[in-house]
């Protein structure tokens, strides 16, 4: 599957690109109520016409990521990375903030730590979105042997998975997939040339379980259109040619792409 991110001109998205463990589960004031079984729906959708990723509409509230804005743009602080061979065919990156790195400081030794702290809450909250996402995504799909016999895990954890609450009932096992966040950062968009978008590309190149994308406000006073998030993935039914699906992603938007 490949991706292309086009927020709105001069507007942040978020992303993490994750792989999955085992363990327990929470949620949190600034999701939307009902979104575990909203995700559970669409999923079912999506494996109708064989797609691996899922946009959730204001999965997050607006106003919690308005509240989080200033000091996001305050502390936002772009590094120059370079990638071998390059991200969309670009090699130097010059306009993302990296909060977590890979092992190494891959793909900076610098990630911005204050950026980490702040966010903390939501990425937790990312983590466990993604987690019931990926287990819907991979319920009935047993050739995924990453998901250590995640099908049986499932039949014991169905109850504690869809408790709003996050709270894991009585009766169950309190065994759940984890994620291990492997990279995180903020991207920031604007008309600039070399600052428009990311274009097409493999998302996460065969390393992660997968991502989760989250689109940021726009910054106050500016009045650009467009934006949004371009996937490929699935078939035309009678071209059989990939399918190129456009989403306007605005601010509480989240993005499941799977590997």
């Amino acid at each position: 599957m490949t991706t292309t991110a086009f927020p709105n001109v001069d507007e942040a998205s978020f992303k993490e690109n994750v792989v999955v463990q085992m363990s327990p589960a929470k949620t949190c004031s600034f999701i939307r109520p009902n979104l575990q079984s909203e995700i559970t729906k669409q999923v079912i959708r999506k494996k109708l016409f064989k797609q691996r990723h899922l946009i959730i509409e204001k999965a997050i509230d607006p106003a919690y990521l308005d509240s989080l804005f200033p000091q996001i743009i305050r502390l936002f602080t772009p590094q120059t990375v370079y990638y071998n061979g390059g991200v969309a065919k670009v090699p130097e990156w010059k306009i993302s903030c990296y909060v977590e790195v890979m092992p190494g400081g891959i793909p900076t030794t610098e990630p911005n730590l204050l950026l980490f702290e702040l966010l903390t809450p939501l990425l937790e909250q990312c983590n466990q979105m993604f987690l019931h996402w990926y287990r819907q995504q991979h319920a009935c799909n047993s050739s995924r042997r990453s998901l250590l016999n995640l099908k049986r895990c499932n039949d014991k954890n169905d109850a504690a998975a869809e408790n709003v609450n996050g709270e894991t009932p009585n009766n169950t096992t309190s065994t759940q997939l984890s994620c291990h966040r492997l990279m995180t950062f903020i991207t920031r968009y604007t008309p600039a040339p070399g600052e428009q978008a990311l274009l097409k590309h493999v998302d996460g190149a065969g390393k992660v379980d997968g991502s989760i994308v989250v689109a940021l406000p726009m910054e106050a006073g500016k009045k650009f259109t467009g934006g949004g998030l371009t996937v490929w993935d699935g078939k035309d039914a009678s071209t059989k040619r990939t399918l190129e699906t456009h989403y306007e992603t605005r601010n509480g938007d989240v993005a499941f792409i799977d590997r």
